[in-house]
């Protein structure tokens, strides 16, 4: 198949899938079809990772849940994506401040990536694996499609793979003889989750006891696979009882799901669950205010997922259908704080953290923050931690 019947093939699948549609040859761009308008290409966060994904068939999912689908053919790599399940306002100025897009093309972008149809990773593995027996002749279903992870390698270096091996995978099929001793390390990690207690979840972890589930299927890999599906529920549960906002609780354990079931390595399984419960604690841990009321925790989600606009509290109370003098009032008497006071305390812990880890230049941080100006940040910066952001980069890049 030559060049131009490629780019036919590329055309005819962005068009049927609504993705957009890359062809490669030798690593180089030859075509693409993208009827979406897009100030930058969001594969250049990954196509490294992409481009080094050899099988005849493939897929890449980002850390935030974007995913791409991956043939490869010859000396050419069709490409097809970003593509996501849901596509939120939060994650989207995220992907848009990663790309270094301006501000006054952030509404363009957002828009864009929304027009992206919606499509599970299954469904476009099952279009590659189609377009892979029409280019490779290769006759595969989705079991077959695996690739090296990693981000789970990664993950299982810095996570001492024994000690998870221990506390997560002891699924040995011994018959009716298996003792279920789960529900003690079941209630310790939901009640780690629901507090937020990442140091006592690191903590568990290195004296973790090993324990046996009970049998959900006589394979192996679907036994952990079973496994992990249910400590996705267990483990989202007990965030939203933490006061993590039900949407994002359950959007992130469908995600979690999603990628472990095309996972079909047991080392990488294993690793995958610890992240996603850590994730989960580490996420109640931010929305947690100090136990305090329902109340609280509702302003704390929805500044968590609008920090990158110029959170109000009118714009909170409206969200919670109250009065604004109300909601002022009640979160002072239960915080001890002013709404304003938190609002920006909680855009400067993110300002200190893109100047700790990232390079991006004081304007980018005070746009995406959704302050009026870089002059404005610097100034509430400064008056809120006593050192300019610059200061505090240099102490702490």
């Amino acid at each position: 198949m030559n060049q131009s019947d490629l780019n036919y093939l590329c055309g005819i699948i962005g068009g049927m899938c609504g993705i957009p549609t890359r062809l490669y040859k030798s690593g180089k761009p030859v075509f693409i079809h993208n009827a979406v308008d897009l100030p930058a290409d969001p594969i250049v966060l990954c196509k490294d990772e992409i481009m080094a994904v050899t099988g005849h068939v493939g897929y890449y999912v980002t850390p935030d849940f974007f995913y791409y689908g991956i043939i490869n053919y010859k000396d050419y790599k069709l490409v097809i994506g970003p593509a996501r399940q849901l596509y939120d306002d939060q994650t989207l100025s995220d992907l848009a401040f990663r790309l270094d897009i301006p501000p006054e093309k952030t509404a363009q972008f957002t828009a864009g990536m929304k027009s992206i149809i919606s499509m599970p990773l299954e469904s476009i593995l099952q279009v590659m694996i189609a377009m892979n027996f029409v280019l490779n002749k290769e006759k595969l279903g989705l079991e077959d499609v695996v690739i090296y992870d990693e981000d789970q390698e990664r993950l299982r270096q810095a996570m001492e793979r024994e000690q998870l091996n221990k506390t997560i995978k002891q699924f040995d099929a011994a018959g009716d003889a298996v003792q279920h001793n789960t529900l003690a390390t079941e209630q310790t990690i939901v009640n780690i989750v629901r507090k937020g207690d990442v140091q006592a979840l690191d903590e568990w972890a290195k004296r973790a006891p090993a324990s046996n589930a009970g049998i959900m299927a006589m394979d192996q890999l679907r036994q952990v696979k079973n496994t992990f599906i249910v400590s996705a529920t267990l483990t989202s549960r007990a965030a939203i009882r933490g006061g993590l906002d039900i949407e994002e609780a359950l959007t992130l354990s469908d995600s979690y799901i999603q990628k472990c079931e095309l996972i079909n390595n047991i080392s990488q399984l294993t690793n995958l669950q610890f992240l996603m419960v850590r994730d989960f604690t580490q996420r109640v841990s931010k929305v947690r205010f100090g136990g305090k009321s329902k109340l609280a925790l509702e302003v704390v989600n929805y500044v968590r997922r609008h920090l990158s606009e110029p959170v109000t509290a009118e714009h909170i109370a409206d969200h919670l259908y109250m009065s604004r003098p109300y909601l002022s009032k009640k979160f002072k008497e239960e915080t001890g704080e002013t709404l304003t006071d938190f609002i920006l305390k909680e855009k400067l812990q993110e300002g200190c953290h893109l100047l700790a880890h990232t390079q991006k230049s004081l304007a980018a941080i005070a746009s995406y923050l959704g302050f009026s100006s870089q002059s404005h940040f610097a100034r509430t910066f400064k008056k809120y931690l006593s050192l300019t952001p610059m200061e505090y980069r240099r102490k702490h890049s």
